[in-house]
């Protein structure tokens, strides 16, 4: 019996740890959004790269296809830096290329911002 009191004992002390350390751990959110400046001939180019070859798996139109819908609905929630990778990194085990190389950290950020904007 006495060893049965001190399992439960343990049990309600470790619930209670789980449950101060869970309180007090910061609450995820997802950063704001980075804010880049970019020439605007590159501004061009770059619009011209998402309309085209984003536009070629994503859908001309964003909505999706090969490749998810790029809206600002669908990049809600997704911190910045995760898409600003995917873009520069691609996505392994799909069919989603890295553009590390044709494009800088600065400009993978300004298409992000772009995307969550809707521009057209």
């Amino acid at each position: 019996m006495t060893t049965s009191i001190a399992a439960r004992r343990l049990s309600l002390l470790f619930a209670a740890a789980s449950v101060l350390i869970a309180s007090s751990a910061p609450a995820l959110s997802v950063e704001p959004s980075i804010e880049v400046s970019i020439a605007p001939g590159r501004q061009a180019q770059l619009k011209y790269l998402l309309a085209q070859d984003c536009g070629s798996c994503h859908g001309m139109t964003r909505k999706g296809g090969l490749g998810p819908a790029l809206l600002p609905d669908n990049l809600a929630g997704k911190p910045d830096q995760l898409l600003v990778a995917t873009i520069l990194d691609g996505r392994t085990g799909t069919a989603m290329p890295p553009w590390r190389g044709q494009l800088t950290e600065a400009e993978a950020a300004w298409l992000v911002q772009q995307l969550r904007r809707g521009v057209e």
